[in-house]
């Protein structure tokens, strides 16, 4: 990625940017034999990258991307290209206090490597240009890579995995974007450009949380709001602009030491 940004600089030209994408693209296909152990798993490793960039949602292993690949084969290849850092397995909690705990029996969420390289793969990037808010694109998907991307960064001294928080019960389904820690806290965090009473699956997080703190991610400015969930809990909602989901510990200390209800 840095010959692309190199190229971008010195070109200011993104149209001239497709032939390094490809060539980048085409070298982690070839190279994901390199993390096979049989001729099984690089077939299954072959289909997984070749396919992955279009399961942006919750994936099961079994049958992945319309194959007839079960359930162990793939998961033991998204294992080998998860340990070659080129996707990600995020996977859902269901906590509300720390420590976050990743639920591995339930459904994960795919990352790429890198959302300029998602982009490329599916072949949306023409579409970005000029836009008021990255939430347009390709349903949302997109923008939640990105703030999953910028909060991997945050702490590349470790390896951090993003979670989301999700209630999964008869006829009540609720899914946040995202859970952080801050302190003895788990703040939720929700990714989009809607009105804040479309935040659903949020209002169900602060029902059920020890406290009145979370964050939307959007493509406005920085603010604090006072809501009311509809079934009457009182909480503080604090929306950050996407482009500084990496200040979001600056930002949440900010936040819990200087607003109350």
């Amino acid at each position: 990625m840095p010959e692309i940004v190199a190229d971008y600089l010195e070109s200011q030209n993104t149209a001239t940017l497709q032939e390094g994408y490809r060539n980048l693209w085409a070298t982690y296909v070839e190279d994901v034999e390199k993390y096979s152990h049989n001729d099984t798993e690089r077939r299954v490793m072959g289909h997984i990258i070749s396919t992955a960039h279009g399961y942006l949602e919750r994936i099961k292993f079994e049958g992945f991307a319309n194959s007839a690949y079960r359930s162990r084969e793939v998961g033991e290849a998204f294992r080998s290209l998860e340990k070659a850092k080129l996707i990600r397995l995020l996977y859902p909690t269901t906590a509300l206090v720390p420590p976050i705990v990743p639920d591995r029996r339930k459904r994960p969420r795919l990352q790429f490597l890198d959302t300029g390289l998602l982009n490329h793969t599916l072949e949306i990037q023409g579409e970005m240009i000029g836009l008021h808010d990255l939430s347009d694109v390709h349903r949302g998907h997109i923008i939640k890579h990105m703030v999953y991307q910028e909060l991997i960064s945050i702490d590349n001294t470790t390896d951090y995995q993003p979670n989301f928080w999700v209630r999964e019960e008869k006829n009540a389904n609720s899914e946040v974007d995202a859970v952080y820690r801050h302190g003895p806290l788990v703040i939720p965090i929700e990714v989009k450009s809607g009105k804040q009473g479309r935040l659903r699956s949020l209002h169900q997080f602060v029902d059920r949380s020890p406290h009145p703190y979370a964050v939307r991610v959007y493509g406005g400015k920085l603010t604090v709001e006072n809501h009311t969930t509809p079934d009457g809990t009182a909480y503080l909602l604090l929306n950050l602009p996407y482009f500084l989901t990496t200040q979001l510990p600056a930002y949440l200390a900010w936040f819990v030491d200087n607003h109350t209800l």
